[in-house]
Parts: C-alpha cells; sequence; structure tokens
C-alpha cells in the first residue's frame, strides 16, 4: 500500500518503469530492449497497452546461477499487457524447457485488507499471502534518497511516512496493489533454490524497492500525464536501441581483431602448427 490514489498510482508505475529500464542498461552485460509497445483491444482486462520486452539479466543474477547457465540463458522475455487498474505479466526464458511467472495485479483504493481479491479457488487458494510494507520492511538495497521514512515530496508535501502511517490514514486514500505470482518451474536438481530466488529476488525485492521508488520518485511525475508517460516511453526506447546498436558493433569489431589475430598465428606457425515441476502462487 502507498497514500496515492489509484490514479495517482497510475502515472507514478509507468514513470518508474521507463526511467528503470533506462537506469538498468548499464551495458552489454545487463540491459533492457523493448520490442514492442502498442495499444490493444481485446486482451487481459479488456482493453490497455501491451509491452514485449528483452532482459539481459548479467549481472543481476547470482553468481552460483550464472555459473551453471550458458550466456543465452540469461536473458529472460517479458510480456506485459497493461489495463489499468488491471495488468497481468508474464515472463519466459527460452533455454528453460518449462519457465513462467505469471503475474496478474489488481489495484484497488484500500490498505490491503481484501482476503481474496482475485476468487482464487482449490489449491490456489490455499496460497502464501504476503502483505509488502514499503516503510517497515528490510531493504537488500537500502538508498537514502528511497527512504519513506525520509523523503518529504516538495511539490506535494507529502512524507515523511511514519512506521505505523497504514494505522492511522484513510483506507480509500490509499492504494494497493494485489499480486498473484504463479511459478512454473523445470531444472533438475535446481527446483528448490531457483524457487526462493525467483519468490524473494526476482518478485518480493523487485516490487518492495519499485513501490519505494515510485514514492520517492513522485515530484518528477506528479505533473505529468499519460501523453508526457507515451513520450517519455517512446524516448527510451529509441535510447535503448542506441544502446543496443553500439555494444554490437563493438562485438563485431572485437570479433574481426579476435579472426586477424588466429590468422596471423597461424601462418606463423608453419606446417608443424597443424524434470521436476512446481507451480506455487502468492497473493500480496
Amino acid at each position: 500500500p502507498l497514500p496515492l490514489s489509484v490514479e495517482e498510482y497510475r502515472i507514478a508505475q509507468l514513470y518508474m518503469i521507463q526511467k528503470k529500464s533506462r537506469q538498468e542498461s548499464n551495458g552489454s552485460d545487463s540491459r533492457v530492449e523493448i520490442l514492442v509497445n502498442e495499444p490493444y483491444s481485446n486482451g487481459p482486462g479488456g482493453a490497455g497497452q501491451y509491452t514485449r520486452k528483452v532482459y539481459h539479466l548479467g549481472s543481476h543474477l547470482p553468481s552460483w546461477l550464472r555459473g551453471i547457465l550458458p550466456k543465452t540463458a540469461l536473458r529472460v522475455e517479458e510480456e506485459a499487457w497493461n489495463a489499468y487498474p488491471y495488468c497481468r505479466t508474464k515472463f519466459s526464458c527460452p533455454f528453460v524447457e518449462k519457465f513462467c511467472v505469471d503475474i496478474e495485479t489488481v489495484y484497488t483504493a484500500d490498505a490491503g485488507h481484501q482476503p481474496n481479491v482475485f476468487n482464487l479457488q482449490g489449491v490456489e487458494a490455499r496460497r502464501e499471502v504476503d502483505l509488502i510494507n514499503c516503510v517497515t520492511d528490510h531493504c537488500h538495497d537500502y538508498h537514502e534518497t528511497e527512504d519513506p521514512r525520509l523523503y518529504r515530496s516538495a511539490e506535494t508535501g507529502r512524507g515523511p511516512l511514519s512506521d505505523d502511517w497504514l494505522d492511522k490514514v484513510d483506507p480509500s486514500s490509499v492504494v494497493c496493489a494485489y499480486k498473484v505470482c504463479r511459478v512454473e518451474f523445470r531444472y533438475w536438481g535446481m527446483q528448490t533454490r531457483v524457487e526462493r530466488f525467483i519468490h524473494d529476488t526476482g518478485l518480493r525485492n523487485t516490487m518492495f524497492r519499485a513501490h519505494r521508488q515510485a514514492w520517492a520518485w513522485q515530484d518528477e511525475w506528479v505533473h505529468l500525464n499519460i501523453d508526457d508517460i507515451r513520450r517519455l516511453e517512446r524516448e527510451v526506447a529509441i535510447e535503448l536501441r542506441r544502446m543496443a546498436g553500439q555494444e554490437e558493433d563493438c562485438g563485431e569489431n572485437e570479433e574481426d581483431a579476435n579472426g586477424v589475430d588466429q590468422s596471423a598465428s597461424g601462418a606463423g606457425a608453419g606446417a608443424g602448427g597443424r524434470p521436476v515441476h512446481v507451480q506455487t502462487a502468492r497473493d500480496d
């Protein structure tokens, strides 16, 4: 939950996503490619905005996982259908035989007290529920400028937030992101460790920091509208394509140089040189 209206959070969320896409593209080892960003009229949630991205994870993965995966596996594809206040996001990895993370999100004006907003049935109804508190929960990647206990908006006068702010606020003035996260994974011998990494790092930690950033960056987005957001998204897509093109050019030049070196070396040498399946659900 955050002390924003549902409509305010729409702008906050989209601004945060485009800014993080720019920030996290820090080289060929870790970057984001935006392949598609267009409206849709008949899909999850009805009508909205569809995006397709490729994340080159690189340094974002722990060393033990990078060590067992080939470079081609350090790539995750994302499809997202944003029919706000409903959103659906699916992640897949081409290298893994059966891997999918499917996240449904509903944004509502309450403090997180709805017990089953997705009307889950059967096995899914017995999911693990995890309430993320952006103020009091432990932060694994702390940045003082993103700390809601310290941040005060110059434009709105909001903040800082006290540890018990949620007990004092009118629930109708709060936006809560309810998420149900379904993970399906097959990779022999790595089931438990990878599943925990996905839940803790790939999902919870990512959501936790993203919500803190949406709050702490409000002076940057509070006066923007949806047209401003679409313009920023186009600018980011162009910038990321340019960055990817420069990296590919560098890679080709490096390969050419390696080829010349190998050829020269050969010429100088003369003749003497000759499954497990896991599915879980989580509702935050």
